[in-house]
């Protein structure tokens, strides 16, 4: 049986994330899952300090990072792993259905000749099933689309990572109907999740709560089971599709979805720069449809 992880979380309240590093700490081996790179979409700059923060807890707990893996390709912050890598270095890993992703949004951005929908921009692409090791924890990647067609969980002994496949059980499911998205396959993937033993600690990558409750991110399979608030069990497979589809027709497009997307299908890596030095990313105009947000 894999040894048992030491978890870190760090939330950031300005995307609602929530950023992990996992260890193996009797090892010195770790993972981080998930991090973020600070961006202000008024004055169009980045920023690292909510990276710095895992750089520092990384350093201070003395922890080589063997592996920073994305869930999916993030519509509500950019990736910080590129910038991570150049610090602490490991691998950057994500699903192989990335591949799906990047050739919907290199359309959409009419990104340069030269980007390929090919996964190549990160170092390890992930098929379902596949086990792989952080010191002496053995993970195992489990893909979970419909949300997006590359989602992927990483379970790693009692504890499981979900992505934005699950919410807190007061908040439910995480929307789909981003391009690939799929409520019906998410459905499936849910309850591939709760399928867990009921004892496994189940840590989210974003909480919305509402209006009382602080910010939670980790909750367990039989909590989940018991009261997640759309996919609770007695839910139908039918009746969660048609509460997902109604919802999604009434969300606003994520406020980052357009800048964050072409970032994150790079593993983190800006744009190139134009002949002048400065990187741009470009904003379709009149391209989501109706232009509504979350």
């Amino acid at each position: 049986m894999s040894a048992s992880p030491t978890i870190r979380s760090f939330f950031d309240p300005r995307t609602w994330t929530v950023s992990y590093v996992v260890s193996d700490e009797a090892g010195g081996s770790a993972a981080v899952i998930d991090p973020v790179l600070d961006f202000d979409y008024k004055s169009g700059s980045t920023g690292t300090q909510s990276a710095d923060a895992i750089v520092a807890y990384l350093q201070d707990q003395r922890l080589k990072v063997e592996w920073i893996l994305e869930t999916h390709a993030h519509a509500d912050h950019l990736s910080a792993a590129r910038y991570l890598q150049g610090r602490v270095g490991g691998r950057i890993a994500i699903g192989e259905n990335i591949r799906e992703v990047q050739a919907t949004f290199r359309k959409l951005y009419n990104l340069e000749r030269n980007f390929l929908p090919d996964g190549s921009q990160f170092d390890h692409l992930f098929h379902d099933g596949e086990t792989f090791h952080v010191g002496r924890l053995e993970v195992k990647a489990l893909l979970v689309p419909g949300h997006t067609p590359a989602d992927m969980a990483y379970l790693v002994g009692d504890a499981v990572f979900v992505g934005d496949t699950l919410f807190m059980p007061d908040v439910g499911s995480a929307r789909a109907d981003f391009p690939g998205g799929d409520a019906r396959i998410l459905y499936r993937s849910m309850r591939r999740l709760l399928e867990l033993p009921p004892s496994t600690r189940m840590f989210v990558c974003h909480d919305y709560p509402p209006q009382g409750r602080e910010p939670k991110w980790e909750t367990t399979v039989a909590q989940q089971r018991a009261s997640n608030v759309h996919v609770r069990d007695g839910i139908s497979e039918d009746e969660f599709v048609a509460m997902r589809q109604a919802r999604d027709a009434t969300l606003e497009v994520p406020t980052l979805i357009l800048p964050s997307i072409q970032v994150n299908v790079r593993a983190g890596q800006l744009p190139p720069a134009d002949d002048n030095g400065v990187a741009y990313l470009r904003i379709p105009l009149n391209a989501l449809g109706k232009g509504k947000r979350t």
